[in-house]
């Protein structure tokens, strides 16, 4: 998201310390969250009768969201829970009270930590809310009109200067939170609506998970990934998990963890992958798995990941997904039930097929020296869905995020740097005119001054170092003596992509700002 000011209930804890306690799974009995219920949240919220109680049977909520109110009351309100009484409370109430699928739907990106996402609310929303926090976290959330008003008043109570800041000042911030904002979200985020009802109805059981995955995935400066994933039940909705695949480059992507499902299609996974410990948090329906797999301790480090189970037939991708007209390469289609005759569209052949399992089918293909520019249909057999950048050339090269947020940081200690991590993306016309993505291009990567104080305050020097592959590692924290003022190690920098074919430019920009203080599972 685009903001550098976050606001959680975790105190200094973590983002991989809360989402921790919220992706390891421990299977409890169904009637363990009453109980719990019961005995630790009845003494403040009273009970309205059918395992209902004020204040929290009034609002539907992510796993994560559960989870922050837990940890919330046990910072302001002094809730003692354990560590296992929380993740049955949080898997409770995430299954009882969750949100459809449909509800999550282009908000996603909260959940999956894709932090330099730029938010596209309207402005009431954005200037209200999404000053302080995240508009993804109130789309994240339902409750009733007097819900949300209750809201906005523990928002003032719990930080009484908010009307007098300067990011309140220059409106009547509580007239407009509760005459016209209150209205406004309880219409566009109600508690009761027809997605929950008809979720609740047609959820699927967990039961059809276990077995065999494809997966597909990209990680920024890494490159395409693929292989298998083998996913086998344990009790209470909870899975072990072994992955086996490569990257393109032919590194191993092994590994095995555990995982949880909640409300029938929040997937949550740790899983180590050689040394990293990889959280997964996807959304799994129809025999389909879309959505990241993030480093824990660096979330900013992270792979698109989507699957689809064995018996599904389903092209997923074709790696890579360009071809440079009057070129020989080698591509992979990946994904499950794979069958039949590989074709590519016009002007590109395929010369022989490598290898052809379920999962993956590797040809070697020519595109002709005279083929359009353009994208192909990519077909196998009756199955599609997945199209090939045909080019000859590049017209356009775009910085990917376009806009990204470093952290200045300790190395090991525990405010982590936080990198800039960078693609080139080629787009080329084709011959209607129009502009079609070709996909990510090797490139060699600089640093300029954004603007002139950047340049006055010499940025470039101080606020980091850009690596050859498109890694930007900023600077320590702390004050720097060399830097006027003593200030610290922020930036202000523009990102300079130049491909290495071609020589075509690109431009980003990258603010380097400080340390993550407060680093919730919902920004």
């Amino acid at each position: 998201m685009k903001t550098t000011r976050l606001r959680h209930f975790l105190g200094t804890s973590t983002v991989a310390l809360a989402m921790g306690m919220l992706l390891q799974p421990q299977a409890h009995a169904a009637q363990d969250g009453p109980a719990i219920l019961n005995s630790k949240c009845m003494g403040c919220h009273i009970p309205e009768g059918n395992n209902s109680f004020s204040r929290i049977s009034h609002q539907r909520k992510t796993p994560e969201g559960w989870l922050m109110s837990i940890a919330r009351m046990q910072v302001m309100h002094g809730l003692q829970i354990s560590d296992d009484d929380r993740r049955t409370l949080v898997k409770y109430l995430a299954d009882k009270q969750g949100l459809a699928p449909s509800e999550t739907e282009g908000v996603r990106y909260a959940m999956e930590r894709r932090l330099n996402t730029v938010e596209k609310f309207d402005d009431k929303l954005s200037q209200m809310c999404g000053r302080c926090h995240s508009g993804a976290r109130v789309a994240l959330q339902r409750r009733p009109a007097k819900e949300w008003e209750h809201l906005v008043n523990f928002h003032l109570g719990q930080w009484p200067s908010l009307e007098y800041q300067a990011q309140s000042r220059d409106r009547d911030w509580l007239d407009l939170a509760l005459k016209e904002m209150v209205p406004d979200l309880a219409k566009r985020f109600p508690l009761d609506n027809a997605a929950w009802t008809d979720w609740q109805k047609a959820k699927p059981n967990a039961a059809a998970l276990p077995g065999q995955w494809s997966f597909s995935g990209h990680m920024l400066t890494k490159g395409d990934v693929r292989g298998v994933m083998t996913v086998s039940a344990e009790p209470g909705d909870t899975f072990k998990v072994s992955v086996k695949g490569q990257y393109a480059d032919g590194t191993p992507f092994d590994g095995s963890g555990s995982a949880i499902l909640y409300n029938g299609y929040e997937w949550r996974g740790n899983v180590k992958v050689g040394e990293l410990n990889l959280r997964q948090v996807f959304s799994v329906l129809n025999g389909e798995m879309q959505g990241r797999m993030f480093e824990a301790e660096h979330d900013e480090r992270g792979l698109d990941f989507s699957a689809a189970k064995a018996g599904t037939a389903k092209l997923l991708a074709v790696q890579p997904s360009h071809l440079k007209a009057g070129s020989e390469a080698e591509l992979t289609l990946v994904g499950s039930g794979l069958a039949g005759k590989p074709a590519f569209g016009a002007g590109v052949e395929v010369l022989q097929v490598l290898e052809q399992t379920p999962e993956r089918v590797r040809v070697k293909v020519k595109a002709a020296a005279d083929a359009a520019n353009g994208p192909r249909a990519v077909s196998l057999g009756d199955l599609k869905g997945v199209e090939l950048a045909v080019y000859r050339t590049v017209s356009e090269v775009k910085v990917v995020p376009e806009f990204s947020i470093a952290r200045i940081g300790e190395n090991g200690g525990s405010t982590p740097k936080v990198q800039g991590r960078f693609e080139a993306e080629a787009w080329g016309k084709g011959a209607d005119g129009q502009a079609y993505r070709i996909g990510y291009l090797p490139a060699k990567w600089s640093v300029e001054p954004f603007d002139e104080r950047a340049k006055e305050d010499e940025d470039v020097k101080f606020a980091g170092q850009m690596q050859a592959d498109g890694i930007f590692v900023p600077a320590g924290a702390g004050p720097n003596p060399e830097r006027k003022m003593g200030t610290n190690n922020a930036g202000n920098l523009k990102v300079i992509a130049q491909l290495e074919e071609g020589g075509q430019t690109g431009e980003g920009h990258l603010i380097v700002t400080v340390q993550r203080w407060n680093n919730p599972p919902l920004p």
